[in-house]
């Protein structure tokens, strides 16, 4: 009982950004859980550690602990821990631009979660079947594969709405959101992103609040509403550096670089862009390392006179890596 409390605070304390405290918790369920030789909790502090590595950037020890959280359900036949470990992992991959190996991961959560294991939790903070879902919505967005992406958010959508579980409803919208935004579907994008973004104030879902601001600022720039887009996405990188979670922060940054560029000023786009490198490589991100090597292109193009050169070598960088 004294560690499935840490692992309950922990959950609380993920989705407030207290990652610190929460890395408290998980360290002493490790401790407890050795101490009696519990195998599957301790395959599930692995599954957690592997989340919080992924937020703080952290991608070889969040594989890791994910790869091991995986190697324990399997040799314990632990459905709950492969299922924790399945989306963990998936999401790991992801950030790091792996589409293809999280999408095998995310897949088996969609495909193992039918019928009454819908409703089940299985140990995460929301339920497994739509936040795999909408996980693999946003790796199918990033290949490109809109209509499956459509059909499989669509599905989150309507999943977490029958069980009205407000976190969950958070990853669905955000996952439409995300896909749309990916289309350039603004009149899809916007809305989902502002009820996911009211969730998030309302429930005081911190640690996603980052994210779906970050990706409505970037909807509201697109759609010419930059005025509104700027004090969003400052507010993003501000709470990003107040946190110290690292994890995607390239791609929120790049989101703000785009805006300044939309918005004329030139010089502060080359600065977030050059951040947005930076973080992008320190972190392993290459598919957000895509995305800022492609705005680096953008900017370069836009300077009075346009450096036609340059700018042909990062869009070839940036498609040599999207490729």
């Amino acid at each position: 009982q004294a560690i499935d409390l840490r692992f309950g605070l922990r959950n609380a304390l993920m989705e407030l950004g207290e990652m610190r405290q929460m890395l408290d918790y998980l360290r002493e369920a490790k401790i407890l859980a050795e101490t009696i030789d519990d195998q599957p909790r301790l395959g599930r502090v692995s599954a957690y550690m592997c989340r919080y590595f992924r937020e703080m950037g952290d991608h070889d020890g969040a594989i890791a602990s994910g790869q091991h959280a995986l190697a324990a359900a399997e040799t314990l036949g632990d459905f709950a821990l492969q299922v924790m470990a399945h989306h963990h992992l998936g999401v790991a991959y992801h950030t790091l631009g792996d589409h293809r190996r999280a999408m095998e991961l995310l897949r088996s959560n969609v495909e193992a979660l039918a019928g009454d294991l819908i409703r089940e939790r299985f140990g995460l903070s929301g339920l497994p079947a739509v936040l795999s879902r909408a996980w693999l919505v946003r790796c199918l967005a990033e290949l490109g594969a809109f209509p499956e992406g459509v059909a499989h958010g669509e599905e989150a959508v309507r999943i977490a709405e029958a069980v009205d579980h407000p976190l969950s409803l958070v990853h669905a919208y955000l996952g439409v959101g995300f896909l749309s935004l990916r289309q350039r579907d603004l009149f899809r994008a916007i809305p989902a992103l502002e009820r996911c973004l009211d969730l998030c104030r309302v429930y005081n879902i911190l640690i996603w609040f980052r994210e779906t601001a970050a990706a409505l600022g970037c909807a509201y720039a697109f759609s010419g509403r930059v005025a509104e887009a700027l004090p969003l996405l400052e507010q993003v990188e501000q709470r990003g550096a107040a946190m110290g979670t690292m994890g995607g922060q390239s791609l929120r940054v790049g989101y703000l670089s785009e805006a300044y560029l939309l918005a004329g000023r030139l010089e502060d786009a080359t600065a977030l862009t050059g951040r947005a490198l930076d973080l992008s490589r320190r972190h392993k991100e290459r598919g957000h390392l895509a995305w800022a090597l492609r705005l680096l292109g953008e900017i370069t193009t836009h300077q009075a006179p346009p450096e036609s050169e340059p700018a042909e070598s990062h869009y070839r960088q940036a498609l040599t890596l999207a490729n």
